[in-house]
C-alpha cells in the first residue's frame, strides 16, 4: 500500500454551507485518515497482511498516526518523517443524509517522491498486489508503476482525487477503480446508463487497463474485464457517512484478490464492507473488520 496519511477534522451539521454561507454545526470530531491510510487500515482490518508506504510530519498528528497504523498490524517500516512539512490535514463537512464536502492540505504526503518510492522497492516486488491513489506526487505513483511493471507485480490504482492521467502510467496498471465523476473526467463521457457506463469502460481498456470497476455508490460498482460486463448490485443500507467507503471498497477488493477471489466475488466483497461503513461516522472509524462481514 502506497498513499497519502491525515488527520481528519470532521464537522456535523444539518447541510453543507453554500460559498460564503456559514452553518452551524452539531458535532466535532477528530479522526485518523488519508486515502491511502484508510486503504492500508482496510486491508489489516480484514486479515489482509499490509506494509504501508507513507510520509507524515515531525508533529503529534505524524506520531499518533504511527502509533495508529502499528496498534492496527500494519508493517510500518517504510512511513518517513518530513522534518519540515506537517503531517496532511484533511477538513470535512457532512451532512445528514451522510453526504460530504471535503478539503485536504497534503503536508508531508506531497513529499512522498519518486526516491523514497525506490527505497521501498524489495516491498513492493515482494507484494502479491500494490494498491496506490492520487493524493501523492504523480511522478511517484508512475515509478510505482514501473516497478510493479519490472517485477510482475499486480497495480490497483485508485484514481482520486482526479487527475489527468498518461497512457503510459495506464498502461502499467492492471486494476483502476474510478468512481463515477472520477470515470468522467478520465474520459469525458458521462455515465447515464449502463451502455455510457460501458463505454466509459472500453476506453480505459483501450489505454492500456485490462480491468476496470466503477464504484456508483448505493448501486454498487460496474466491472468490465475479459470476463464480465455489468452492474453488482450492493445491500441497501442507512446511510450516516459515506467518507471511506470507497477507501473501505479498495481495500476490501486487495483482500479478496490476494485471497484468490474471481474479480466479480471480490467485488462483491468490497460491496459488502463498503455498505458496511456507511453506516457509521468517520474514515478509519467506519471500516469493518472481517468479523463484522
Amino acid at each position: 500500500m502506497i498513499g497519502s496519511s491525515n488527520t481528519d477534522m470532521v464537522i456535523q451539521s444539518d447541510r453543507l454551507p453554500a460559498p460564503g454561507e456559514t452553518v452551524i454545526g452539531n458535532r466535532f470530531s477528530r479522526h485518523h485518515g488519508g486515502k491511502g491510510a484508510n486503504q492500508a487500515v482496510a486491508v489489516a482490518r480484514l486479515a489482509g497482511d499490509v506494509t504501508f508506504v507513507c510520509r507524515v510530519g515531525n508533529d503529534v498528528f505524524g506520531r499518533e498516526a504511527i502509533a495508529h497504523y502499528r496498534q492496527s498490524g500494519i508493517d510500518t517500516s517504510y512511513i518517513t518523517t518530513d522534518p519540515i512539512e506537517p503531517s496532511g490535514t484533511a477538513l470535512i463537512l457532512v451532512d445528514s443524509h451522510g453526504e460530504n464536502s471535503i478539503s485536504v492540505a497534503l503536508g508531508a504526503n506531497q513529499n512522498l517522491d519518486g526516491t523514497l518510492v525506490k527505497e521501498s522497492a524489495s516491498a513492493i516486488q515482494d507484494s502479491s498486489y500494490v494498491l496506490t491513489q492520487l493524493e501523492t506526487p504523480l511522478k511517484a505513483i508512475e515509478v510505482i508503476g514501473v516497478i510493479c511493471k519490472q517485477h510482475k507485480v499486480p497495480l490497483i490504482l485508485n484514481p482520486a482525487p482526479a487527475l489527468e492521467l498518461s497512457d503510459e502510467l495506464l498502461s502499467h496498471v492492471d486494476i483502476i477503480t474510478p468512481n463515477a465523476i472520477e470515470a468522467y473526467h478520465l474520459t469525458g463521457i458521462k455515465l447515464d446508463d449502463d451502455n455510457s457506463l460501458q463505454d466509459a469502460c472500453s476506453q480505459l481498456h483501450e489505454r492500456g487497463v485490462e480491468t476496470v470497476i466503477i464504484t456508483l455508490g448505493d448501486r454498487g460498482a460496474y466491472l468490465s474485464d475479459p470476463n464480465y460486463r455489468g452492474i453488482i448490485a450492493t445491500d441497501k443500507v442507512d446511510v450516516v457517512d459515506t467518507t471511506a467507503a470507497g477507501d473501505t471498497f479498495n481495500g476490501a477488493l486487495i483482500v479478496a484478490l490476494s485471497e484468490g477471489y474471481k474479480v466479480p466475488d471480490a467485488v462483491r466483497f468490497a460491496n459488502q464492507a463498503a455498505a458496511y461503513s456507511v453506516g457509521k461516522l468517520g474514515a478509519q472509524s467506519s471500516i469493518p473488520y472481517r468479523k463484522d462481514l
